[in-house]
């Protein structure tokens, strides 16, 4: 499952739309960089945070998820509390192929400052902006700056397409924009 480069990511960006908007070199000037890198893309965060609260002393659960444990804000600057999180979603929609997974790993900047960005794999067939967590691990305020680097995306390419790809499965977050809080199936 070889890891695939700059000239593969650009082709597969402008041909097939898998990235939009799509950066084509990395910008790096008085920013946190983002855009297309050696091989990768280092996507931006919008600026649309969700910052976890427990103002409300709500209860966090997976299965009964309510969006009152978060304060929404639409902001330039997000300062992420001590020891909580924001989730966020990338500037960048992705249509990923169907032989392709797509691995996301947190920018050393962030990490450097005891950030840590998690994203799931994106799965074969999956498209959407990419809901990111944001954790700020510190026993201090931490800022996100929007509209800059805040993860690199690494595109894997199997030896041959899956059976069943994200799409065809009907994922529950299949198209998602905006930030996306947990979803759970109804049993039938």
């Amino acid at each position: 499952m070889p890891v695939m480069p700059d000239h593969w990511i650009r082709k597969a960006a402008l041909d097939k739309g898998m990235i939009a908007p799509f950066e084509e070199k990395l910008q790096r000037q008085g920013v946190i960089s983002y855009g297309l890198s050696s091989y990768g893309y280092d996507a931006r965060v919008a600026d649309d945070f969700k910052i976890f609260t427990n103002i409300d002393n709500a209860l966090v659960d997976p299965k009964e998820f309510s969006d009152t444990s978060f304060v929404t804000r639409k902001t330039t600057v997000c300062v992420i509390p001590p020891n909580s999180f924001v989730l966020a979603h990338t500037v960048e929609y992705f249509k990923i192929p169907r032989d392709i997974l797509v691995i996301c790993l947190g920018k050393s900047t962030y990490a450097r400052c005891g950030l840590i960005v998690n994203v799931t794999p994106l799965e074969p067939e999956w498209e959407g902006h990419v809901t990111l967590e944001i954790s700020n691990t510190t026993p201090l305020p931490a800022k996100v700056y929007a509209h800059e680097g805040i993860c690199q995306f690494l595109f894997l390419k199997a030896d041959s397409p899956c059976e069943i790809s994200y799409a065809d499965r009907g994922g529950k977050y299949m198209g998602q924009t905006g930030v996306t809080l947990p979803r759970m199936e109804k049993r039938a």
